[in-house]
């Protein structure tokens, strides 16, 4: 089954556009392959509001973000994770509107092996914590928090109650799949997050990048079913000779862009981490890119 991908997304930097009943956007300008168009910054609600993934510092940005949010009080600050697209605008957008940030903490020392430019905010501290199945409210909507580990191990959806709708930051996206990178990545945990989100049946799904899902239920069974396709790509390699990461990525991402073969190569490597952990595979040495690796 392939991924019915959605890309086509009508939008201008800074504009708060109204994409639903309670939900209003702003793009960020920080295209990029991580970040797709930008950063989607979410507002929820009209005179009393929430936002979620403030994203990255960038001076332009956050003057779109004050102006859209002029007139409004806003009452939480939402984080899904600490990556640098989605988090350091938080604590300066919380700072002056007068409120807190709510999400968890940077998982200091945890990052990938190299730089994948979708490094973490090192440092980063919510000032208030938010665990699975918080729930925090405003005049007419209601969020209720998941957590969601493996794309981070600090991951967040926040559910709408209001519009059975999810917005999944990186654990889901619309144009792309997700980058799973080690250590602190986990592709065992992320198939857990991906049955928790898929057994909820939302209706849609506003990632942080691109445009939102509106085929839930097809959309993460191809998510899932490409993920166990990878897994048996990368098995039937070992047991063409392949012992090393990059040497299987070379085979199996043929076809991509090899810009994006070292990203490629942390998935693989977050998925060679789970077929030891399953027991398909043998690791001659700590498990990393350069590892050797064997079929059990």
């Amino acid at each position: 089954m392939g991924i019915p991908f959605v890309r086509e997304l009508k939008f201008a930097y800074g504009e708060a556009d109204q994409v639903s009943p309670l939900i209003r956007r702003v793009i960020a300008e920080n295209p990029g392959p991580f970040t797709y168009f930008g950063t989607g910054v979410y507002i929820i609600g009209r005179g009393e509001v929430a936002v979620i993934d403030p994203g990255p510092m960038l001076d332009k940005h956050f003057e779109a973000l004050k102006q859209a949010l002029a007139s409004e009080r806003v009452t939480h600050v939402f984080t899904t994770h600490t990556h640098l697209d989605h988090s350091p605008l938080a604590h300066p957008l919380a700072e002056w509107a007068g409120c807190k940030v709510y999400g968890q903490p940077d998982p200091a020392g945890t990052h990938a092996m190299a730089s994948l430019e979708e490094d973490g905010q090192a440092g980063f501290k919510p000032d208030v914590l938010v665990n699975d199945g918080d729930t925090f409210s405003g005049p007419g909507w209601t969020l209720d928090a998941i957590t969601t580990p493996g794309h981070m191990s600090n991951h967040i959806c926040y559910a709408l109650r209001q519009e059975n709708a999810l917005f999944c930051g990186d654990h889901i996206m619309g144009w792309s799949t997700t980058v799973i990178s080690p250590p602190d990545g986990n592709m065992g945990d992320y198939y857990q997050s991906l049955d928790k989100i898929r057994a909820r049946e939302f209706d849609v799904l506003w990632p942080t990048h691109g445009p939102p899902v509106r085929e839930v239920t097809p959309f993460i069974d191809g998510y899932v079913a490409h993920r166990r396709a990878r897994e048996e790509a990368i098995v039937a390699r070992m047991k063409a000779g392949d012992r090393l990461i990059p040497e299987m990525v070379k085979v199996i991402y043929k076809d991509v862009d090899v810009r994006l073969h070292a990203p490629a190569a942390h998935s693989v490597l977050a998925h060679m981490i789970h077929l030891v952990e399953a027991g398909r595979a043998v690791a001659h040495g700590p498990l990393t890119l350069q590892t050797e690796y064997a079929p059990a």
